[in-house]
Formats: structure tokens, C-alpha cells, sequence
């Protein structure tokens, strides 16, 4: 299995766990098309693991079809996604907490 997409399983999941943080501290989803689909779905959580799903399906029919660019520049685009939220979720715990 190529590299790069292993590589953006593993954002997705990272996200989906950023994500989940989130929730749980009380902040909203931002993008609003995974909102919809938390808000349409059983459950949140459930309709979160279906975008996150997708996502990798989208993953998959790009790496079957060669489109190694895209999947590059898109697991840059999670890294940063991921590193931001990591570091929003470490501020914000930083701020209502005293060390």
C-alpha cells in the first residue's frame, strides 16, 4: 500500500480524535458539511466516523487512480489541521487551568 496513503488514514484518524476533543470540551464543529452530517446522523460521533470514512474512500479512489500529488498536498493540509487543533485544545486548557 503506497505510503502517502497510509499517511492520510492516519490524519483522518488524528482528526477524528481533534475532532472528538473538541466535542467534548464544548466547541462546535467548524466545518459546517460534517456538522450537517453530525446533526442528520443517530448519534454525532456516528456521523463524524461516516465523514471520516468517506474521506478515506475518497483517499482510496485517489490512489487507485495515481493522483499521488493530490493526496500529498491534502495530507499537508490535515497535518496543519491536526497540529492546529492540537495546539487550540493545549491553549484552551492552558487558559482555564492554572500550573
Amino acid at each position: 500500500m503506497n505510503q502517502l496513503l497510509i499517511q492520510y488514514s492516519y490524519l483522518q484518524v488524528l482528526d477524528f480524535l481533534t475532532t472528538v476533543a473538541f466535542l467534548l470540551n464544548g466547541v462546535r464543529e467548524g466545518n459546517p458539511l460534517v456538522r450537517l452530517a453530525m446533526q442528520l446522523a443517530p448519534n454525532p460521533m456516528i456521523g463524524l466516523l461516516i465523514v471520516k470514512l468517506a474521506a478515506v474512500g475518497l483517499g482510496l479512489y485517489c490512489w487507485r487512480m495515481g493522483r499521488n500529488q493530490i493526496l500529498g498536498r491534502i495530507n499537508l493540509l490535515f497535518a496543519i489541521v491536526v497540529a492546529w487543533n492540537l495546539a487550540a485544545l493545549i491553549l484552551g486548557t492552558v487558559q482555564t487551568r492554572e500550573f
